[in-house]
């Protein structure tokens, strides 16, 4: 067989670079097209967004405009004496929950066969119940002992006796200040109690 060729021309595959040329001007008329729909939603979109924009804008002066006025009304002696009424308010109401059983059992669990409290006495200090406590030991252990019982019941943090002196009869007086917190312990507590997995 042969494979010579006799033609006075070279031959050119025309039929298949006319289908490679016409798959690539499809896919440049289809990309064309997507691109040109995308312009039109994006032009529209942007449209949407600056109008937006505009309108949170104008709101935002709106407010600030109310803003301004309603603080030109206020009289800031008015603003002054709310404010004391509202802390003294806040203080009665604190005062009113503070349960003097409760601390006082607390103390009474905690307190060394050899110890005796002589004045207890609870301050509310930035939203804290700060309690002090005269302390009277016949040994400077049992003061230790007080400070780590009391810390044990989960109650109180930050115990640290403030003054300390050995008063007539070798009896030990000292002075212990630490933060109450009775609510704090009950929800640690309670946390402790859930049964695992509810």
């Amino acid at each position: 067989m042969l494979r010579t060729n006799f033609s006075t021309r070279p031959f050119y595959n025309t039929r298949a670079v006319q289908t490679v040329i016409g798959i690539v001007a499809l896919i440049v008329v289809a990309l064309t097209l997507f691109n040109g729909v995308q312009i039109v939603r994006l032009t529209g979109s942007q449209r949407t967004l600056g109008e937006r924009a505009a309108t949170a804008e104008a709101e935002a002066a709106r407010l600030r405009t109310a803003a301004v006025q309603l603080r030109a009304q206020i009289n800031p002696e008015e603003l002054r004496t709310v404010a004391l009424a509202a802390g003294e308010a806040n203080g009665i109401i604190d005062r009113r929950a503070f349960s003097w059983t409760d601390l006082l059992a607390r103390f009474e669990q905690a307190l060394p066969d050899d110890a005796r409290i002589t004045a207890i006495q609870p301050r509310h200090e930035n939203g804290r119940v700060i309690v002090s406590a005269i302390v009277e030991t016949r040994q400077i252990e049992d003061l230790d002992g007080l400070i780590e019982a009391l810390e044990k019941t989960g109650t109180f943090r930050e115990i640290l006796p403030t003054s300390y002196q050995q008063a007539e009869g070798g009896v030990y007086q000292a002075v212990i200040e630490g933060v109450y917190a009775p609510a704090i312990a009950e929800a640690g507590a309670a946390g402790d109690r859930k049964v695992p997995g509810e």
